[in-house]
């Protein structure tokens, strides 16, 4: 477990973030894995991969070392073994199972809930919670141009039917917000789509986004990944500020324990 730890966390955040974040990564981590092993994986034929778009990313070590400076390969491998080496057997659990732990990059200042963003039942260990300090990390803020044809295109895809008449007003409205300020319906001339569908559609890092309309079409972004559960920016600058792995998982997920597997 610890082996395979070592990748997932030099995968998913960077090497260069305060010790007690990667921790938090660490134990984050060990615990999506262990719920995948027991409550059921995706796949056939293994617990999990090696895809962040699926399950968690993962390096091996020879393919890390090649990606980092030469004179920080050592010292920033280090750090990482130490964060997973120094919470050995630490997962989250609410009431007595494990969490399933969801992580991303950076929440634009305020998570979001599962029914938000998958539908369902939203788990009561992830609530939506603010943040602060993430608008220091370039993961906050992109910006997303599109020409008019290419936004009718790309709804078309999924919606064959969709017209857009560009010169009306509200060509393209945003007609509803979740309530931690992400995109949850939005109209496209005759078709209305969740924030979801439009982040996926039209390439977006987040479903927090506004709209400007002129000779082109732009979508501003805030945050990074789906926004569930713990925002690794929001840990880093936690970590900067004193906070310790603990603290930042209670943080992130709520009424949950850290306890030994």
């Amino acid at each position: 477990m610890d082996q395979y730890l070592y990748g997932v966390v030099s995968a998913e955040m960077p090497a260069n973030f305060e010790l007690e974040a990667l921790k938090s990564q660490a134990v984050v981590a060990r615990t999506y894995t262990v719920y995948k092993m027991f409550k059921g994986s995706k796949h056939a034929n293994a617990d999990i991969c090696d895809k962040a778009d699926c399950c968690q990313a993962w390096i091996s070590k020879d393919d890390r070392f090649a990606k980092w400076n030469e004179d920080e390969r050592e010292s920033n491998w280090n750090k990482i073994t130490t964060a997973v080496d120094s919470t050995i057997g630490k997962i989250v659990t609410y009431n007595g199972e494990p969490i399933n732990a969801f992580f991303h990059s950076n929440s634009g200042g305020t998570t979001e809930t599962v029914a938000n963003v998958w539908g369902g039942t939203d788990y009561p260990y992830l609530q939506s919670v603010e943040t602060s300090g993430e608008e220091e990390y370039s993961q906050y803020a992109s910006t997303v141009t599109l020409t008019k044809e290419e936004v009718l295109q790309k709804i078309q895809e999924n919606h064959p039917e969709t017209q857009i008449d560009f010169n009306t007003e509200n060509a393209i409205q945003i007609l509803e917000y979740t309530d931690s300020g992400r995109v949850k319906t939005i109209q496209f001339g005759n078709v209305q789509i969740s924030g979801v569908e439009a982040r996926a559609t039209f390439g977006l890092k987040s479903a927090k986004f506004s709209v400007d309309i002129g000779d082109s079409i732009t979508f501003n972004v805030i945050g990074y990944g789906h926004g569930v559960g713990l925002s690794q920016t929001g840990a880093d600058a936690m970590a900067k500020m004193g906070a310790t792995y603990e603290q930042i998982i209670n943080h992130y997920y709520t009424d949950v324990k850290i306890e030994n597997i």
